[in-house]
């Protein structure tokens, strides 16, 4: 297994059982961590809105969807505290742990292919940054671009409220050198795909966010 990527494994109660390859870990469907965290940005008191990353089309999986803000799995050894290195590598944020609001624990299984099952322990969490789309420097081999879409559009979106909501931001060109702002309208079958327990925790955490934590003025 030396130069591949490997992760820790569990069983379906979170009980570490061994290390495997990302490959087998996918082959196999076996249970890993991962990393999660949803950008919020209210700047001038706007309506408060989400970041997602849309997906290079050379991704193996879900290429060219619109995604979390930032989220990655865990490798061997590292703790929940190692993920925000993923906001680091993605975005170019430099974020400390106790800066992240912590929605809780999600396991989710996804049968993306006859020969790829994701099974993970997806630890939710949230941070507040104001920066403009163009101001991140995501990073090119992983991300195509990224987006704002209203809170209140996106709950309705994922409730069956609605069928499409307005997103703005900027994507990278064909060379994946420059960023040129861009408007879109977009459905459910432009994101990954989220679990109703997700959604829900998501939803429920950006309401205490904002009543609590950081509440409208």
């Amino acid at each position: 297994m030396s130069g591949q990527e490997l992760f820790d494994v569990y069983d379906a109660s979170m009980v570490k059982i061994g290390v495997d390859t990302r490959e087998n870990v996918h082959a196999k469907g076996l249970w890993h961590q991962t990393f999660h965290c949803w950008i919020v940005s209210r700047p001038d008191h706007e309506p408060p809105r989400l970041l997602l990353q849309l997906r290079q089309s050379t991704k193996d999986t879900y290429p060219g969807l619109l995604d979390i803000s930032s989220a990655g799995h865990l490798q061997a050894g590292e703790t929940v505290e190692d993920g925000v290195r993923e906001l680091r590598e993605e975005l170019g944020l430099e974020v400390a742990f106790e800066d992240l609001f912590y929605c809780g624990l999600v396991p989710e299984e996804d049968r993306i292919s006859p020969v790829l099952t994701d099974r993970e322990f997806n630890h939710v969490f949230l941070y507040s940054c104001n920066k403009a789309a163009a101001d991140y420097e995501f990073q090119a081999e992983e991300i195509a671009g990224v987006f704002f879409c209203e809170i209140e559009d996106f709950k309705r979106l994922l409730l069956g409220q609605t069928t499409s909501i307005p997103i703005e931001g900027v994507v990278l060109d064909e060379n994946r050198k420059e960023k040129a702002a861009e408007r879109r309208v977009v459905g459910l079958q432009d994101l990954t795909p989220i679990s109703n327990e997700y959604r829900n925790r998501l939803f429920d955490s950006l309401d205490i966010y904002f009543e609590k934590i950081d509440p409208l003025t």
